[in-house]
């Protein structure tokens, strides 16, 4: 307990370095920008148009709402996929500062992780932007949104604690996680629907994949106007506690060695 209470009076010492480092990433995205915190909003609305007209046409007939199904899914998955790829270099990419002086490492990681949760927070305009234009109801159930934003971002930060730390003694981590986002991509059912799929893989999808349970989650909220089944709720949580514990634990355990690959 000791060590417990000494971990959180450190991480609270550095409370307001962190605070400068997530408003440190947050500027530097938009520096030199000319519409500035808009393309929050803006960015992932023009993404979805294109991706609605490609599509729809494919899948009109099998979902209801499809740029709502293809919002939904696509803004949890890429908060992930961008929250785990600046989660990955966060260590590397301040060697230069962590071999001067003490920091905790895990508040870089916990910083990139932070800026891209809020650059997402921010581009959920652009979801309820959608809602008001495709005339979609929005259900009393939005309001447990909050608690599945938390769920992914608990779980996105502890896949990245666990790549920050492997890619500290292995640089091709990146490439090789890159190509992984990818068949993840394809694999959560952003732009068509899952029923499409194969039994059997419908089944790994549904079991083993993480992100399908936050996806649904939002989907049964926003689409349907229903909580989300036990199954999902307590499957997302799993998933996020658990990947959250793997991840800084291996963290915690070879932060020491990190200066001597750096």
């Amino acid at each position: 307990m000791s060590t417990l209470k000494f971990r959180i009076r450190i991480f609270f010492k550095y409370k307001d370095l962190l605070i400068e480092l997530i408003k440190r990433d947050i500027k530097l995205k938009y520096r030199r920008s000319l519409l500035g915190y808009v393309w929050s909003v803006l960015n992932p609305l023009l993404i979805m148009i294109v991706m609605t007209v490609v599509f729809s046409a494919m899948f009109k007939r099998d979902i209801e709402n499809y740029p709502i199904y293809l919002l939904t899914g696509r803004t949890l998955f890429e908060f992930m996929r961008s929250g785990t790829q600046s989660g990955l270099k966060s260590v590397q990419h301040n060697a230069p500062l962590l071999k001067k002086t003490y920091i905790p490492k895990y508040i870089f990681t916990i910083a990139k992780v932070s800026s891209i949760f809020i650059d997402t927070v921010f581009s959920m305009g652009a979801f309820f932007i959608v809602m008001i234009a495709t005339r979609s109801p929005f259900y009393i159930q939005l309001l447990y949104l909050p608690v599945i934003l938390f769920q992914t971002y608990l779980f996105t930060l502890g896949l990245s604690f666990y790549l920050a730390e492997m890619n500290v003694f292995f640089r091709d981590i990146e490439y090789i996680y890159h190509a992984v986002c990818t068949a993840w991509m394809y694999l959560s059912a952003l732009f068509y629907p899952l029923e499409q799929l194969p039994h059997l893989l419908q089944v790994f999808v549904k079991t083993l994949n993480p992100m399908y349970y936050y996806i649904a989650q939002f989907r049964d909220i926003a689409l349907y106007g229903r909580m989300p089944g036990m199954r999902l709720v307590v499957g997302g949580w799993i998933w996020a506690i658990a990947m959250m514990v793997f991840g800084l634990f291996m963290f915690q355990k070879n932060k020491d060695r990190f200066v001597l690959y750096l």
